[in-house]
C-alpha cells in the first residue's frame, strides 16, 4: 500500500555542479525536493520506488553519471553494489537525479529500486503500473520525478505555447490535494505537445494512490528556466 510519496522535478541542472553559475537561482528548488523526501522519511516505508521515464526496472545499486553533462559526477541508486548486478545498465537521466537528490539527503529509511516508463505511455497503462506497485501489504514510498511543460516562455526548450501555463497549473492542483483522478485525466498528446515529460510518472503515482487516502501539499509551483518545476508531498 501507498504510505508517502513526493513529487520533484528532474533537470540535471538540479545538480549544481551541473548548472555551475546558475545554480543559486534553483536553491528554492532543491530545497522544496529536499523537504519532499524528507516526507518519505517520516512515513517509514518499507521500500522507495523511484518513478521516471526510462526502459524498465533498475535494482539498488544500479550506476548513473552526469559526465554527459560535462560534470565528473557519478552517483548510485541505494545502497546496492552494481558489481554484483548482472548486466546492470546506467541511470536515465531523471533517475541519475533522483539518486543525486537522496544522496543529498542521506536516505537510509528504506531500499531503494527504480522503474522507469516510457514518456509515451498511455494513461491507462500508467495506471496499471502505479496500483500493481501499492498491490502489497508493504508499506511503499514513491519518489516520482517528471517535469511540466517545457513551454512557458520564449526561452523555454519549446519556445512559448500559451497552452502551457494552464496545463502546469491543473497538474500543480492535482498534485497538491492528492487528486489521483485528474492526474489520471491528464491529455497525454497536449503533454507532448507542451514537453511535459512528468506525465507518464505522474499518472503511475494516480494508479497507486487510489483508494490510499493520502494528503497532499503543493511545496514549489515555478517556472525559472521556462520549464514547469511543481514539488509536492503525499502523506
Amino acid at each position: 500500500m501507498l504510505v508517502a510519496a513526493a513529487v520533484c522535478p528532474c533537470p540535471p541542472l538540479l545538480v549544481p555542479e551541473v548548472a555551475a553559475g546558475a545554480a543559486p537561482e534553483l536553491d528554492p528548488l532543491r530545497a522544496a525536493c529536499l523537504d519532499a523526501v524528507a516526507v518519505l522519511a517520516a512515513a517509514r516505508p518499507d521500500r522507495l520506488v523511484v518513478v521516471g521515464t526510462g526502459d524498465g526496472e533498475y535494482p539498488s545499486g544500479t550506476p548513473g553519471s552526469f559526465r554527459g553533462f560535462g560534470v565528473d559526477l557519478d552517483v548510485r541508486l541505494g545502497e546496492g553494489d552494481s558489481e554484483d548486478v548482472p548486466g546492470t545498465r546506467r541511470l536515465p537521466a531523471p533517475l541519475a537525479v533522483s539518486a543525486w537528490l537522496l544522496a543529498r539527503t542521506g536516505w537510509s529509511a528504506a531500499p531503494v529500486t527504480g522503474l522507469g516508463v516510457a514518456a509515451q505511455a498511455p494513461p491507462g497503462n500508467c495506471l496499471a503500473v502505479g496500483r500493481a506497485l501499492a498491490a502489497t501489504d508493504e508499506r511503499l514510498a514513491l519518489l516520482v520525478m517528471g517535469d511540466g511543460s517545457a513551454c512557458r516562455d520564449v526561452k523555454a526548450p519549446g519556445y512559448l505555447d500559451e497552452r502551457a501555463e494552464g496545463f502546469d497549473a491543473a497538474a500543480a492542483r492535482a498534485l497538491g490535494a492528492a487528486d489521483t483522478a485528474a492526474l489520471a485525466a491528464l491529455d497525454p498528446a497536449l503533454a507532448t505537445e507542451l514537453q511535459a515529460a512528468g506525465r507518464a510518472p505522474w499518472q503511475v503515482l494516480a494508479g497507486a494512490g487510489e483508494g490510499a487516502g493520502l494528503r497532499g501539499a503543493l511545496l514549489y509551483d515555478q517556472a525559472p528556466l521556462g520549464v514547469g518545476y511543481l514539488v509536492a508531498a503525499w502523506s
